[in-house]
């Protein structure tokens, strides 16, 4: 977000220091929207009403059924899935099958928010059938051996740093962003035929404050300037023949 709103406010000089931002998982994001804009952080809590609202293409379609959001969608980049974990691999991490292991602590992000849930659940059953995503999902949640995030791109390599866990499965252009500014994080690749494409997308919020500038950065986000810092980081230019 801070290389795009760099160049965004380069564009458009008349929003320089005036743009707020959140990356926080979609569903907490479309609690805050409902709340009003509230959010409440350890002790502190706020409230800034959303303009523009950013998420997966399904979801933001949802949002704008149920009048949320309004039209048009505006998808813009793909991502798929990687599998992080600290830069020396300490758990010998080959492959999802890995993550099954009883020894083999992990960062999982929770499904009650974090909407990347969804893909990994479809690639653990490519990998190794439902009693992966199981064992991975269900079991090892239970014993302990596996914990669930709230805001899986900051606590996985968090965690992973501590020592607290050995592996965890986020978006691929998560892990290249901790392995550029110097993170001790590498990331695993999952071969494609067992991976999970996204498509992200977004839309203008239902009664925003300042919808022209809502606008402007739909506008922005898929423009040249915006996708080339977005492959900078593993993000693929969305093509429509992509939304199935």
């Amino acid at each position: 977000m801070a290389p795009l709103v760099k160049t965004f406010e380069k564009l458009h000089q008349e929003y320089r220091g005036r743009i707020y931002w959140e990356t926080i998982p979609p569903g907490l994001l479309v609690r805050q929207i409902q709340n009003g804009g509230t959010i409440t952080s350890g002790n502190m809590t706020w409230t800034v009403k959303a303009d523009a609202y950013f998420a997966g293409l399904m979801k933001v379609k949802e949002l704008i059924d149920d009048g949320v959001l309004v039209p048009p969608v505006v998808p813009y980049v793909t991502n798929t899935l990687a599998i992080m974990v600290p830069r020396d691999n300490p758990a010998h991490i080959m492959g999802l099958a890995d993550l099954a292991k009883s020894e083999v602590r992990l960062a999982m992000p929770n499904p009650e928010f974090e909407g990347i849930a969804r893909q990994i659940k479809t690639s653990l059953q490519k990998a190794g059938g439902e009693n992966l995503a199981k064992t991975v999902y269900e079991d090892k949640v239970k014993d302990g051996s596996a914990v669930l995030t709230h805001v899986h791109h900051r606590q996985t390599p968090l965690f992973l740093m501590q020592g607290r866990v050995q592996a965890g499965v986020t978006w691929q252009s998560e892990a290249m962003f901790q392995e550029q500014i110097g993170h001790p994080i590498a990331h695993v690749e999952i071969p494609a035929d067992q991976n999970a494409t996204a498509i992200y997308a977004g839309a203008e919020v239902r009664g925003a404050a300042h919808p022209e500038a809502a606008k402007q950065w739909l506008e922005f986000i898929r423009s040249p300037e915006a996708l080339h810092i977005f492959e900078r980081y593993g993000f693929k230019r969305y093509q429509a023949q992509a939304d199935k």
